[in-house]
């Protein structure tokens, strides 16, 4: 198969079409062909085309900050001799300078299909900064790893946030190149886009449904996605990030498992067999122990589960449901402990006002459900249903590989 890159590679018809414009890579480790060459190489030695400045998203152009929330600065590539700037540093949104330093814009981003991956924020934002100064955007579009399924509520209006991008819900099944389309139409953005299609790709086909592992190389696009399996945890794990379980950074398996010094991971599992064991499919939990090196509880023992979706029967894309399992491990903690400290209170992508967990979740909703006592998993069900059915009629129209 063929992602955008590959084809702006060997197109001439393509190339043509940015021939005498200067060009912006927006990037990070993963915008790699299918030799694994860089996306700043690839323009770069295309001999009619002019690259003059790249992009780098959280985490960087070279995915150089390891952990959480660490800000990259504007730097010279060394080889290209070319600026690239920061949209996770000094600035979220490019400046009108930055703007006009090119005509087009390639995005090259490869994505994680979840709506917390701040990439995809920065993506509408390049999206309103190339609308309002008359520039062109190219998506060279990536698969979505996860694939088409749709799971979680709906971001609910006024809870934008860098973590945010839109009223999607946490898994919302489109490509970059169609998120895009969306992004366009839905906040009514004049802007110039063009999606350079991939060719071969097939979401609905086994054993990945959505990566073609038999074909590609996985390469992180940030440096905790170290894997398929992390990207298929993901849309629940992320969720972590506003609780005080570690979700595993500072260990060889980030957002693969959770846990916490004293954590009952055994008395946590069984409880959630209890509360909704049709939540649990697709995967097998395991007990385990591990020591963060950094982040959240570095240095002390955790106890916790690993979750584990590469299993002997194959993965089932649709069985696996990442998002109902981890609402229904803070449903279970909450069960067995009233008073278990749950949420973390701290500055989340620089937000000083609003839980963590609410800006993740998209609304108040989650974390009211799980402190409620007589709410029950039947309870979420319907209101992730109801926003789940709504979502795949809007995003109907949007599908360019089905």
């Amino acid at each position: 198969m063929k992602f955008g890159l590959d084809r702006l590679r060997e197109e001439e018809a393509l190339q043509q079409q940015l021939v005498g414009s200067r060009l912006a890579l927006l990037g990070h480790p993963a915008s790699v062909d299918e030799h694994l060459t860089h996306a700043i190489d690839v323009i770069s030695g295309i001999s009619n085309l002019d690259l003059v400045a790249a992009f780098g998203p959280q985490h960087g152009l070279r995915g150089d900050k390891q952990d959480n929330m660490v800000e990259s600065s504007d730097f010279i590539d060394p080889v290209h001799k070319i600026p690239v700037y920061s949209l996770y540093g000094d600035v979220r949104r490019p400046t009108q300078a930055m703007i006009e330093s090119f005509d087009v814009l390639l995005v090259d981003l490869q994505d994680l299909g979840c709506r917390i991956y701040t990439f995809i924020t920065t993506l509408r934002y390049l999206l309103e900064a190339c609308a309002k100064y008359k520039k062109r955007i190219w998506i060279l579009d990536r698969p979505n790893p996860i694939g088409r399924p749709v799971e979680g509520l709906l971001l609910k209006p006024g809870w934008e946030s860098f973590v945010g991008a839109g009223l999607l819900p946490m898994r919302h099944g489109l490509t970059l190149g169609e998120l895009a389309q969306w992004f366009v139409d839905k906040y009514e953005l004049a802007a110039d886009l063009t999606v350079v299609k991939m060719e071969g790709w097939n979401p609905s086909s086994g054993p990945d449904f959505g990566w073609p592992s038999s074909e590609r190389t996985w390469v992180n696009p940030s440096p905790n996605a170290p894997s398929l399996a992390m990207a298929r945890c993901y849309p629940g794990t992320v969720m972590l990030e506003g609780s005080l379980l570690s979700e595993g950074r500072g260990t060889t398996r980030p957002l693969e498992m959770l846990g916490a010094p004293g954590l009952a991971a055994q008395l946590l599992i069984d409880r959630m067999r209890r509360l909704g064991p049709e939540w649990m499919m697709g995967c097998t939990l395991r007990v385990c122990w591990f020591e963060p090196t950094f982040h959240k509880h570095a240095g002390h023992l955790c106890e916790g589960v690993q979750i584990h979706v590469d299993r002997p029967s194959g993965y089932d894309h649709r069985q696996f449901k990442p998002w109902r399992l981890i609402s229904l491990v803070f449903k279970a903690l909450k069960s067995l402990d009233r008073d278990y400290p749950l949420w973390r209170e701290f500055h989340y992508e620089y937000e000083k006002d609003r839980l963590a967990i609410d800006l993740i979740s998209g609304s108040s909703l989650l974390r009211e459900w799980v402190e409620d006592d007589n709410a029950t998993t039947q309870d979420m069900e319907a209101l992730a249903r109801a926003d789940e059915a709504s979502w795949l009629e809007e995003r109907r129209d949007y599908l360019i590989y089905d």
